[in-house]
């Protein structure tokens, strides 16, 4: 056979969709020390990142204007407070996970510069500001949670001091949390920050072990909330800029709170054919444009759809639903390097749980 140049440009066009795909099965899902070294960099990197900054409170007065590092001198880097906050924890869960990682003397050292007995009293006085007592709810204040349980559970000389510096913040936000659920009479449903069901999933977890009162208020309000829920509108996500899917989320919390066997019944209920096609429900969902924070939400939504899906199919034993976890945590990891500090600051926390949650 001959070949022109047109052969030549229609080969070299065709070629990248001629070769074979990778395999989802093929890609990292399990948390292991090569991709500990990939995730690692981007909160190492950000923790002690002062700006740009998104501060997110409200001013009673001038004297409120002051730079993150003064208002928030444990968890101001990462852009925002929440992001900081799960950045660490992060860094804590990785050292956990490896204790001989080879990074972890510098990543020691900035967690014990920012996890201070002084720092963090500061961190509590604002939150007993009059104009920001609901600063971060309940999203900063789950991920706060999250950070408490991974401290107690490191077995490192550090995890000791480190956790009883970060434990008057924690109690008291778990007595905020209480109070709120007390006062919320309806569940927000968004895919955003604000969603009801993320921020008691995640508390669940850490309340389950350590904290009976936040347990209890949590399981009496999610059969409040979400018992009676049938056909979740599935159709509806996501939304442009969520990184939460409100369906999936508020299934991986009555996970947490129903036993198997009431769970399988609530499930048929809330996405009917869920278990026997998951795909129907849910597809990896694309971000065009990752320098836009809103927009790069999308890849979060990703991880968090993988967690998710993780939870509910190995609890279920479900390998539709562990394979559609695969194909939404692979659409978007190789794009966290992606040099867009949009989504670099907060996504490997996202990553990081998600494979957490592989591995379970």
């Amino acid at each position: 056979m001959k070949f022109n140049c047109i052969n030549i440009l229609a080969f070299l066009i065709l070629l990248p969709y001629s070769l074979p795909a990778q395999s989802v099965e093929d890609q990292p899902f399990i948390l292991e020390k090569n991709n500990a070294e990939y995730l690692y960099q981007f909160a190492f990197e950000c923790i002690d990142r002062e700006y740009p900054n998104k501060l997110g409170q409200v001013l009673g007065d001038d004297s409120y204007l002051a730079p993150p590092r003064k208002l928030h001198p444990a968890f101001y880097g990462c852009y925002d407070w929440h992001s900081s906050v799960h950045g660490h924890w992060t860094l804590v869960t990785l050292l956990k996970a490896f204790p001989d990682f080879k990074f972890s003397d510098d990543i020691l050292d900035k967690l014990s510069h920012n996890i201070t007995k002084e720092n963090i009293q500061q961190e509590i006085a604002f939150f007993y500001d009059e104009h920001n007592k609901d600063f971060q709810r309940t999203y900063g204040w789950a991920w706060l949670l999250k950070l408490d349980e991974a401290l107690r559970e490191w077995d490192h000389p550090s995890a000791a001091a480190l956790h009883q510096n970060l434990s008057p913040l924690t109690k008291m936000l778990s007595l905020k949390f209480i109070e709120f659920l007390d006062k919320l009479n309806y569940p927000i449903r968004v895919g955003e920050h604000t969603n009801t069901a993320f921020g008691m999933s995640f508390a669940m977890d850490y309340a389950l072990k350590y904290d009976q009162a936040l347990a209890e208020k949590i399981k009496e309000k999610a059969i409040q909330y979400f018992y009676n829920d049938e056909n979740c509108p599935a159709t509806w996500e996501p939304g442009g800029f969520d990184f939460l899917s409100p369906c999936l989320i508020e299934a991986s919390l009555m996970m947490k709170v129903l036993d198997k066997k009431d769970f399988k019944k609530w499930l048929k209920k809330f996405m009917p054919e869920f278990e026997s096609h998951p795909e129907k429900y849910f597809k990896p969902a694309d971000v065009s444009d990752p320098s836009d924070g809103k927009l790069a939400h999308l890849d979060g939504l990703n991880f968090s759809r993988a967690w998710c899906l993780f939870e509910i199919g190995h609890t279920l034993n479900n390998q539709k639903m562990i394979r559609l976890a695969k194909e939404h945590f692979s659409f978007s990891y190789q794009k966290l390097d992606a040099k867009e500090y949009a989504g670099s600051h907060w996504l490997a926390s996202f990553a990081t749980y998600a494979m957490l949650k592989a591995g379970e």
